[in-house]
Parts: C-alpha cells; structure tokens; sequence
C-alpha cells in the first residue's frame, strides 16, 4: 500500500489525486432498514471519491419501500427489478459515467441493473460487503454457527429448508430463486467486471461460493476523514456493533462473569438481544449499555477506550469499527474467526481469543488492561497499521486500479 499523503484542506475544498484523471461514477445501493457498518461505508467511500475531483450520481432505494409491497410482488422485484432497471439507465444515458460501482442491489435493485449496465457498455464494479451471493442470510451464519452448506450450490436449498432469511419460508425461498436465476443467468461471470472482497478470507469464502475468481479483487474498507489519535485513558473495554447472537453478545456478556478485574464494559448499540443485555448490565455494575450513539459520539468513545472488543461467532466480511479502532490507536481482541483474524496482527494490534471462549476472551481483556506497557505499544502499532493500509489516500489508488481493470474488460468483452 501507498504511504500516508497528508492534505490541508477546508471541508467544502476538492482535493485531486496527483496522478489520476477525474472520473465520472454511478454509485448505486440499496438503504437496510436498520442503518449499519456498510450504509456508513459506502457514505464514506462517496465523500472521498469526491474530494479527490471525481463526479459521483448516486442511484439509491431504501427497504423501508419492502414495507408497502406484498410479498409477490417483492419476490418478484428480488429477482428482476424492471422499474429500477429503467431508471438506472436513464440515469446512464443522461451523466454518461465511466464506471457503475455498486454496493448493496438486494433486494430493490436487484441483479437486473448489472444487465443494464452492461447494455449500455458501461463498466460495473460490485463491492461485497456480505455473503449474499452465496448464502441466504448472507452471513455463513446459522443455528449459533458457521454454516457453509450453501457454498457451492447451484441452488441454495438448505437455506430455504432453515429459513435463513428473516426465519421466514417465503422470503427465504425468494433469495434463494434470485440466487439460482442468475447463477443459471451466467449474471454473476458476465454482467460484472470486477467484484471488491474486503478480506483475502472473503474472497476465498466467495469463489468457494462459485464466483469467478479472476474477478475478485481485495481491497479493504477504510475511514475518511481520519478521526485522529486517541488518548486511549479511559480505563474501559467498549463493544460497539449489532445485540445479535452472531455478533458473539452472550461471549461478551459471559467474559464479564469469568473476568476477576474491575474493568468496565461499555455497550454501544441496539438488536434483538437488547433486553439480554440490559439484565446483564443490571446484574454487574461494571457493565453500561448505552443504546445506539451517533458516529462521532462512537469515535470519541473508540479513542478513551482502552481496548475494543469483536467477539464474533460469525466470520464477519469486514468489520469496520476494527479499523476505526486502528484509527484511534486502539487495539482490538477479536475471535481468531475469519476476516477478524486478518484484520487483528496478534500480538501487534490486539489479541485474538478462541471463538466463543469466555474464559479465553477475559484473560486476554485482563492481560491487555493490567499492563500498561504491552497495552501502549499495541496502541502504536496500531495507528501506524492504519496509516499505512486504512486511509483515504491508499484506498483511493486501490479504487481507481480496480476502475481501470474493470474499464479494461468491458472494452474487451
């Protein structure tokens, strides 16, 4: 990775890269209901291609629509979205962009605006920032495990046989159809040009998932603008992320019963386990749970924290609070599960603890926060792992690379 170019710049100035042109671009996503991680990343990532000179058209859809539509219908529109299809490119024919890069078409855009693209000879790059290719739920997650019974399905039946999807049949039958269709389609080879796997774990899990793998490309996450170097003298462990079973809530909470120090735990964050942990915090005066908090409130939190936590029992893609973590010098004890443990350097930038361990994950808590000395140089390390991989500097030359590969087999195809 490049190294770290520092700009001086006031919030409404445009910023150019030396050494590449100014580009047109389509961003097109698909809002969750519940904003999260990658709704974030892709503002991100849109705010930075702009300040370095390059113009951004947004075509978005948000879910909070699935509300008034009966389930045919958006059964229907999982698969093959005409409508969004049409407006995608009316949109192409009027901004004429060099690159339609999406991030999350499911389920209102739907794989039909890869086709459009594709019709009107635009390149199309997808980022992936979940499994959703390959797996019903999107998370390689089922039952309070791994589950990979999926990969490599030309149909995605044990995922309906579950319900993976929202523990509903129909909707889980509707993801799988869209997933089959266009595996039958040849959607996935044909109408993208280049995919963007966060992690070298993702793309693995995604061409064992049947992607094509002279097309996926790494390229990380990142933080923009950066939030700058924390104190890290708040003497507290910090959770922040989704109250779900996947997210590994009762190893946390379990850690706590396990851990024989005074260290306090702060909870950011809201889901379906909300009232676990609410009785968790009632029952341990070290424990605070204190709902969802607005970004800046959390990076203000990530840099008094002394350590974050990602007690994940799923692989996670690419969790994004790790490297705003990094950002504020903070280190992370993570699972040694998948792209966490890529993302965390053991012994450098955090600890890594056997997935769902409690035991485990409280001696490493303890052995980070009782020793000011290891805990220091991990903070280090940490920041500079940022600034060399993390920033919007390096992350946009990697962009603009995958733009011209993709450019590149369009013009080919």
């Amino acid at each position: 990775m490049n190294s770290v170019v520092r700009h001086a710049v006031d919030d409404d100035q445009h910023v150019r890269h030396p050494h590449s042109a100014a580009m047109r671009i389509l961003v097109a996503h698909n809002y969750y209901q519940q904003a999260g991680g990658e709704d974030e990343q892709v503002a991100v990532e849109v705010a930075m291609l702009r300040s370095f000179g390059h113009e951004v058209v947004q075509f978005c859809l948000h879910n909070k629509a699935v509300d008034s539509m009966n389930r045919f219908a958006l059964a229907s529109r999982t698969v093959w979205n005409r409508s969004s299809s049409h407006e995608l490119k009316r949109l192409l024919r009027t901004h004429q962009p060099q690159i339609v890069h999406f991030h999350n078409t499911f389920p209102l855009i739907s794989p039909a605006a890869y086709w459009a693209a594709r019709a009107e000879g635009t390149a199309v790059v997808q980022t992936l920032h979940n499994f959703r290719l390959c797996c019903v739920n999107a998370v390689l997650f089922r039952d309070g495990r791994v589950c990979e019974d999926c990969l490599g399905k030309l149909i995605p039946w044990p995922g309906v046989l579950h319900k993976c999807y929202r523990n509903n049949l129909g909707a889980s039958g509707a993801t799988a159809i869209m997933i089959a269709t266009h595996r039958l389609l040849g959607t996935w080879h044909e109408a993208v040009d280049a995919y963007i796997a966060l992690s070298e774990f993702s793309r693995r899990k995604l061409i064992q998932g049947g992607l094509p793998a002279d097309k996926i490309v790494v390229k990380p996450n990142f933080v923009y603008p950066d939030p700058g170097f924390g104190e890290g003298n708040g003497g507290f462990a910090l959770f922040v992320g989704r109250l779900s079973q996947e997210k590994g809530i009762k190893t946390l909470l379990a850690a706590w019963r396990c851990l024989r120090h005074d260290i306090p735990l702060k909870i950011v964050g809201d889901g379906p386990m909300a009232q676990y942990v609410r009785e968790a915090a009632a029952a341990d005066s070290r424990i605070e749970w204190l709902g969802y908090k607005p970004l800046d409130i959390v990076h203000r939190m990530l840099g008094e924290a002394g350590v974050l936590l990602l007690p994940s029992r799923c692989y996670e893609n690419f969790p994004r609070v790790a490297v705003e973590a990094f950002a504020k010098g903070t280190p992370v004890i993570a699972s040694r599960l998948g792209a966490m443990a890529e993302i965390v350097e053991d012994g450098r930038t955090g600890l890594h603890f056997e997935p769902g361990d409690a035991d485990d994950c409280a001696a490493k808590v303890a052995r980070l926060l009782t020793q000011p000395f290891e805990l220091a140089r991990m903070r280090q390390a940490a920041r500079a792992t940022f600034a060399k991989h993390f920033v919007a500097e390096a992350n946009h030359d990697a962009l603009m690379t995958i733009y011209q590969r993709a450019i590149g087999v369009r013009h080919a195809a």
